[in-house]
């Protein structure tokens, strides 16, 4: 965005009128998306802006897992690099971080620690889990644990155990929770270190792995500090996107209503969605299983949808564990509720203060952008006139509509990356 006298109000509007001078010089056979790629690929990713705490968030490879969850959800962030108080202070960055713990690997690593640990094959990690729950919690909680996190659980199945509004608050009191460490889940880590791009690495480098390559956030890394500079997520993305919806580039694709431009890509025979009365324990399983940020809820026995829980709204089962007391079951509908009700009262902002966040197909690229970036979210549900669902459309799905991959781009890029180690669950 521009004020009055010309000048940018906002670092991300500045780059946004780099990206318009870069535009205007370009060869005018090109295609608008091949325009945006070479201007793209002349900005190194050092431009981006920082984020805005000015500082990366780190945690530390021997803060308790209680630690990590309270960090991240107080600086609202999904995850964190993790540095390990054991490297020497001459380290590189590779030897200097373990990885990127999330949220989403904190809660898979607690269903799976103590299936790993008993080396069992074959036995459901949620019953092995409950067994060492017990001592702890006492044998309801572990019945319910069991219940409420078995890969064979399917909400049709009549007489399924469920959470009872207990669970986890036993679970964040117990010594099994308290003990752990962040290093001790270094296996769920979804990179080991992580991969990481040089302040040298071009926009279109950073755009291309958050969107085809399905990165959620790229940290870029100073070999000569051996440190992480920034980390480039998702939302702030969105913003930079919408800083500059007002520019000509933009306009190209920003004033195109969704149905113009293809849009939604995903249908809504291909949106994986939860009932809103399933376990809540269901819903993150399945952004697991499938590795989504989110998944909607829809009404019982039809398609309109009351609600969205994304990845991050895993914290409230653990910061805020006793709003659940009253519930004898915890359900997608009941979590909505509860955690609404926790917020207002504690006055706090997120996106599950307001009521679902979608668009419509006659909506403009730049209205859902606009509404993206206000939320801080990076996924928007598209609906018809009665709020039944009809598709969905994602930061990734925008990206892919203004710029692409080159042929070869890549080349060896990959070539230097850690594999995943095979004990990940994420």
């Amino acid at each position: 965005m521009v004020v009055e006298d010309g000048s940018p109000k906002s670092p991300e509007a500045k780059l946004g009128l780099e990206v318009e001078d870069l535009w205007d010089i370009q060869e005018p056979q090109l295609s608008p998306t091949e325009k945006l790629n070479a201007c793209f690929e002349s900005i190194p990713v050092s431009e981006f802006p920082q984020a805005s705490s000015s500082q990366v968030i780190e945690i530390k490879s021997d803060a308790s897992l209680g630690e990590a969850v309270q960090l991240l959800s107080q600086n609202k962030i999904l995850s964190a690099p993790v540095v390990d108080v054991d490297a020497p202070e001459d380290a590189s960055w590779l030897d200097r971080y373990l990885g990127i713990v999330e949220f989403a690997g904190i809660v898979v690593w607690i269903l799976h620690q103590s299936e790993k640990k008993a080396g069992l094959e074959g036995i459901d990690a949620a019953e092995v889990f409950a067994k060492a729950l017990q001592e702890s919690t006492g044998p309801a909680v572990a019945a319910a644990a069991s219940g409420m996190s078995s890969p064979r659980y399917r909400s049709s199945q009549p007489g399924s155990p469920k959470t009872d509004g207990n669970f986890f608050e036993s679970l964040t009191s117990s010594d099994f929770y308290k003990n752990t460490k962040v290093k001790d889940i270094s296996g769920s880590f979804r990179w080991a270190p992580f991969l990481a791009l040089q302040p040298s690495n071009s926009f279109l480098t950073m755009l291309l792995l958050l969107s085809k390559y399905r990165m959620k956030s790229i940290p870029v890394v100073d070999l000569g500090d051996r440190k992480i500079d920034n980390i480039i997520t998702q939302p702030a993305v969105i913003h930079m996107l919408e800083e500059c919806a007002d520019l000509q580039w933009f306009k190209s694709w920003g004033s195109k209503k969704l149905h113009e431009l293809g849009l939604p890509y995903m249908k809504n025979n291909r949106i994986i969605k939860v009932d809103e009365d399933e376990p809540v324990l269901q819903a993150f399983r399945i952004m697991q299983e499938k590795g989504v940020g989110g998944v909607p809820v829809v009404a019982s026995g039809g398609n309109k949808a009351v609600g969205n829980i994304s990845i991050r709204d895993i914290q409230f089962l653990l910061i805020a564990p006793k709003i659940y007391k009253d519930y004898r079951s915890i359900t997608a509908k009941n979590f909505l509720t509860a955690v609404k009700n926790y917020l207002e009262e504690n006055k706090k902002e997120s996106p599950l203060m307001s009521s679902m966040i979608t668009c419509k197909k006659d909506d403009t690229l730049k209205d859902v952008i606009m509404k993206l970036d206000s939320m801080k979210i990076h996924r928007i549900y598209v609906v018809d006139g009665e709020g039944n669902l009809e598709g969905l459309i994602t930061l990734r799905d925008i990206i892919s509509k203004i710029v692409h991959e080159p042929r070869g781009y890549f080349g060896d890029f990959f070539d230097g990356i850690l594999p995943i180690p095979q004990t990940s669950r994420v």
